[in-house]
């Protein structure tokens, strides 16, 4: 009996590493997804799309930024109208956007990077992107909130706008 019993943990311990890795793969998906689906909303120009694949700072940072640019040009807005129209895709949304897609080339990342998968953690993951013209790769943020992982746009690339 005794055999048994520790045969049988040890087969356990055994099978471990391949359970999880298996788990592993299946969140590898789903992150790799996320992000894809991003850059693909961002290339189709499917602005209601995106904002639903951004990470809750990444849209709290944005609503900020465009707050602030309409209060500088006398426009008065909510933080929840600003939110309200990214959701919808309307003119707020369509004109952050356009500008931002003018400066970034959704291709670049889709269709002329190599992704690699890097660490992943509970609520965090990072996606190492290495652009075919680039010295090094960009590393971007992925959080798991509310058990969907999301883009961490701003967290992955603000410093290197400002």
């Amino acid at each position: 009996m005794k055999k048994t019993v520790f045969f049988f943990v040890i087969l356990l311990f055994l099978f471990i590493p391949f359970l999880q890795a298996g788990n592993n793969d299946g969140e590898i998906d789903k992150i790799l997804f996320s992000a894809e689906s991003l850059f693909k909303a961002m290339k189709e120009k499917n602005y209601p799309t995106i904002w639903t694949f951004l990470s809750v700072k990444s849209k709290n940072t944005i609503v900020d930024d465009v707050l602030k640019a309409e209060e500088k040009i006398g426009r008065k807005y909510t933080k929840e109208d600003i939110g309200k129209d990214f959701v919808a895709g309307n003119q707020l949304s369509r004109s952050y956007w356009s500008s931002y897609l003018e400066k970034f080339n959704p291709d670049s990342v889709l269709e002329e990077s190599k992704w690699e998968i890097g660490k992943i953690e509970k609520d965090k993951a990072e996606i190492a992107i290495r652009y075919r013209k680039s010295e090094g790769p960009a590393t971007l943020k992925m959080f798991r909130e509310k058990e969907k992982w999301m883009v961490g746009l701003e967290e992955t690339f603000r410093s290197s706008r400002r």
